[in-house]
């Protein structure tokens, strides 16, 4: 007996592909930089940039490459957005390069504050113990460039590696004004990183309904770097490690 075949039925698209991923990213990266330029406008962009009262010409370059860092990224999302894979890819070898820059200035910068003897205002932390969250801000950053340099033929891993790297700096702009009016708050001083990772994770389950393994492990990584960093800061071996690296620091004065 004859049956007659039926069309099937196509499963639900969900997300869109690589269209949403360019329009989310590229969502993020520019909401990055909004954070940023909010965050240092007051002492930074609004205040002559070159001729910006900071304390010396280190944090003058640091301050330099870490804009230069999240200009890259928009400019490298908006490449593969236009389809230009190949353009991307040898920017890629460079931006890796700043990225490696970007770490031994965000060391040498916290290790002159740290001589300075600087800690946020109305912090509550000495600078020694506050000198534990720059430097895990630059543990954090480097590990997961590293990783997204290894995974740089995998896009979907690379590219989220990459931004979650992005995302853990940006505790710098968001202890500042006019932020500081919510992350000033106990157990708030990380929020805003956290609600950028939580972006991705809803992103990750709205266009595959399941979060990327990269978003998993970086995500977590994040989390659990941050929230040790002031407990690990406010011990005795760190502070004997902090004391060591202001008498350095300022001895290379």
């Amino acid at each position: 007996m004859a049956t007659a075949a039926l069309p099937r039925s196509k499963p639900p698209k969900f997300g869109g592909g690589r269209q949403f991923d360019n329009v989310f990213f590229s969502g993020m990266a520019l909401l990055i930089l909004v954070t940023v330029f909010v965050g240092f406008a007051r002492t930074y962009f609004l205040a002559g940039v070159l001729r910006a009262p900071l304390p010396n010409l280190l944090i003058h370059i640091h301050g330099a490459v870490f804009s230069s860092w999240i200009l890259l990224l928009i400019v490298q999302i908006a490449l593969v957005s236009a389809g230009r894979v190949d353009i991307h890819r040898r920017l890629g070898l460079a931006g890796f390069g700043m990225a490696c820059l970007l770490v031994i200035l965000g060391v040498l910068a916290a290790s002159n504050s740290l001589a300075r003897g600087f800690s946020p205002p109305g912090s509550g932390f000495d600078p020694r113990t506050f000198y534990a969250i720059p430097m895990g801000d630059m543990l954090m950053f480097s590990t997961l460039v590293f990783f997204a340099f290894r995974a740089r033929f995998d896009p979907s891993a690379h590219k989220r590696l990459i931004l979650i790297a992005t995302i853990s700096l940006l505790d710098a702009p968001t202890g500042r004004p006019p932020f500081t009016v919510i992350t000033g708050r106990p157990f708030f001083d990380s929020i805003f990183v956290y609600s950028f990772l939580v972006l991705l994770v809803a992103y990750d389950l709205w266009s595959t309904r399941k979060v990327h393994r990269a978003t998993i492990w970086a995500g977590a990584f994040v989390l659990v770097v941050g929230q040790l960093r002031v407990p690990i800061g406010s011990t005795a071996v760190w502070h004997t490690f902090a004391t060591w690296a202001q008498t350095l620091a300022r001895s290379a004065h």
